[in-house]
């Protein structure tokens, strides 16, 4: 039975482990749904992240549709839909920010334009800039074809070679289109209730095209309105750049094309596509592995060659070592230094470059206990070994001091460019911003207030004096205050001040996140207050390490310490979990944390029963060390045959 339309707009936003980016979109929402009669749906996929909790204690009034497993994106939203009253109703992304003014604008036009069946507005990505997917062509094989190969991209204004992103229509001018972005699409419940809700067969990717595609087979246009805007941080909820983002967007594509083209053009359709698949995903691939593996590759093939030439060195002084013990030990040592620098984090994005002495002190200290152990025959030089280790960090120094000569015009080695914050906002906001700040941002040059001068309703940049305060404090971050700055002024201030290369954040009241977006290309992104140590990508490799370490000491010895247990099976069980990723030795027993972290544990913190649970917590989540877990399994190791939980 279809629901009565009582209501003017149903909206409908699926989320997916985006709590903080789900907050700020419903804070926006809301602002924008002031006198409009309305309801909101949240479908919720499953998420691990405090999602429903955040919901249940922040937006009462929200109607949560809690999914136990990942139903993906066409089945969620229509999930809501057939539950929707309204007349309209909208697919709205969960990492969007509307304007104040977006909902009555689409309602007035679409009220006025009966002939409409769905409408998609302007995006924006988190820098201001104009997204060109806010309006679309159908992806016919040609049209396909130009922008899988990249002509789309270079005659971005071409009637001929964009029309996937229809690059020749004026951006901010309203137009008939063929294609809207799943992000915002504003359709009429009557238009649904004729061509149908999406099609499931897509998980996630293409439904939007499906489904506009069958709107207007239905007799109904498509518009692109470009009287408001929208935030889109475009990728949070999907990372754009994977492999696994290819082959699920072109598998898509080619489900739509067997759905409405011929038969003959679908398979055309279809090879184009499969061509694209491999050709993309050969980019993707190389790409990440250059941008993943270049400096290990980089630091073991210089370092090689050096100590060779080093070895060569000892060979002119009449130090006899055989070649193959070179070619085995070389390498080894090599492996132990960069080991050691990957598992402290310095082939991570953010990691200071001065960590490089600690992993190689650790590193080098192991390579002379293992050098000890080896017959005398084998033992050829200890200087050699630390004459490599001064190598190894001399060209890690060098080399990216190198770079950051040619990309910087200077030699800067720190791990986070300085920062120079202005935040718009009342008094008391800014001193909150500003601590927020001070404690998550660990090289910050300067932080000005820019004062609202201004009546709320005003979007004058020069009231804030902004045009001044960038050129004389050389501001490139702007953080704005929500609760001081309508949606509608944060949007107008990012887009008039784009061109300036300025990077933008957004602070919702009461909470400790900002949140913001850097490029058309990268996920959103926030800076956290209290940020957790075990969140940090090396503290999770050294706890996994560690983890596999002590899994590997114990498996042999499982046949002579299994009879000391109750459970000798469990035991067993319980360490092929830990060394197969499943379990880890020590963990969180938290029922308030059991959907944050899903790995189950075999022990407890060693200092569990001796402190107050939330502070053990904290303790152990912020203040994260691998001695805890290494002292937690000694004092403890007799429980290593419990259920793990």
């Amino acid at each position: 039975m279809i629901p009565e339309k009582t209501l003017d707009l149903s909206i409908v936003i699926v989320n997916y482990n985006v709590s903080n980016f789900l907050e700020q979109c419903l804070n926006s929402v809301y602002a924008a749904l002031k006198s409009i009669p309305s309801e909101v749906f949240v479908v919720d996929n499953n998420s691990v992240d405090g999602s429903q909790e955040m919901l249940q204690q922040k937006f009462p009034n929200v109607q949560l549709i809690a999914n136990t497993i990942n139903v993906g994106f066409s089945k969620a939203n229509n999930q809501a839909i057939e539950l929707s009253k309204g007349r309209y109703v909208l697919l709205l992304n969960p990492d969007t920010v509307v304007q104040e003014d977006t909902f009555k604008s689409c309602l007035r036009y679409m009220d006025q334009n009966p002939k409409t069946g769905a409408l998609g507005v302007r995006m924006l990505d988190g820098r201001g800039r104009f997204l060109p997917e806010s309006k679309r062509g159908l992806p016919t094989p040609l049209v396909s074809f130009y922008k899988i190969f990249g002509l789309s991209k270079l005659f971005p204004k071409s009637k001929v070679f964009n029309r996937y992103s229809l690059g020749y229509l004026d951006e901010r001018s309203n137009h008939e289109v063929d294609v809207l972005c799943g992000a915002f699409m504003f359709m009429r419940s009557e238009a649904l209730q004729k061509v149908g809700l999406l099609d499931e067969a897509f998980f996630m990717y293409g439904e939007d095209i499906d489904l506009s595609y069958r709107i207007q087979q239905g007799g109904y246009k498509i518009v692109y309105f470009a009287e408001t805007k929208i935030i889109h941080y475009k990728g949070e909820s999907t990372k754009k750049g994977s492999l696994n983002y290819v082959f699920v967007f072109y598998k898509a594509m080619i489900i739509f094309a067997q759905k409405h083209f011929s038969k003959r053009y679908a398979k055309l359709f279809s090879l184009t596509i499969h061509s694209a698949i491999y050709f993309r995903a050969s980019l993707s691939l190389i790409k990440r592995l250059l941008s993943n593996y270049i400096w290990i590759i980089f630091d073991f093939v210089s370092n090689l060659v050096l100590l060779v030439l080093l070895a060569e060195q000892w060979k002119v002084k009449q130090i006899q070592f055989p070649d193959w013990l070179v070619q085995l030990l070389l390498p080894s040592y090599l492996f132990c230094w960069i080991f050691s620098a990957w598992l402290l984090g310095l082939y991570d994005k953010g990691t200071p470059v001065k960590r490089i002495w600690k992993s190689t002190f650790f590193a080098t200290l192991a390579i002379l206990a293992f050098y000890a152990l080896l017959p005398k025959d084998w033992q050829f030089s200890r200087l050699y070994i630390l004459l490599g280790a001064s190598e190894f960090i001399g060209i890690f120094f060098i080399s990216r001091a190198l770079l950051s000569l040619i990309k910087k015009g200077k030699i800067d080695l720190s791990p986070f460019p300085k920062k120079r914050f202005g935040i718009l906002g009342q008094q008391p906001e800014f001193m909150r911003i500003k601590s927020l700040l001070e404690q998550t941002y660990p090289h910050i040059e300067s932080i000005h207030h820019v004062a609202l001068r201004s009546s709320p309703d005003q979007v004058k940049i020069n009231s804030y004096q902004l045009d001044e305060m960038l050129e004389i404090h050389r501001l490139n971050e702007l953080i704005f205050s929500a609760k001081d700055l309508s949606s509608i002024q944060i949007i107008e201030i990012m887009v008039a001040t784009s061109a300036a290369q300025l990077e933008y954040k957004i602070a919702q009241p009461d909470t400790s996140y900002l949140i913001g977006s850097n490029s058309i290309d990268t996920a959103g992104d926030y800076y956290k207050l209290h940020f957790d140590a075990l969140e940090q990508a090396t503290n999770k490799r050294i706890k996994r390490v560690l983890d596999l370490c002590i899994g590997l000491i114990l498996l042999p010895l499982l046949p002579f310490i299994c009879w000391f247990y109750k459970q000798p099976a469990q035991l067993i069980r319980n360490i092929l979990g830990v060394l197969a990723a499943n379990y880890t030795f020590v963990g969180l027993h938290s029922e308030q944390l059991n959907r944050k972290f899903q790995k189950k544990s075999l022990l407890r913190p060693y200092y569990w029963s001796l402190e107050n649970q939330t502070e053990a917590i904290m303790r152990y989540t912020k203040n994260f060390k691998a001695q805890t877990d290494f002292k937690s399994i000694l004092l403890n190791y007799r429980l290593l045959d419990q259920e793990p939980s």
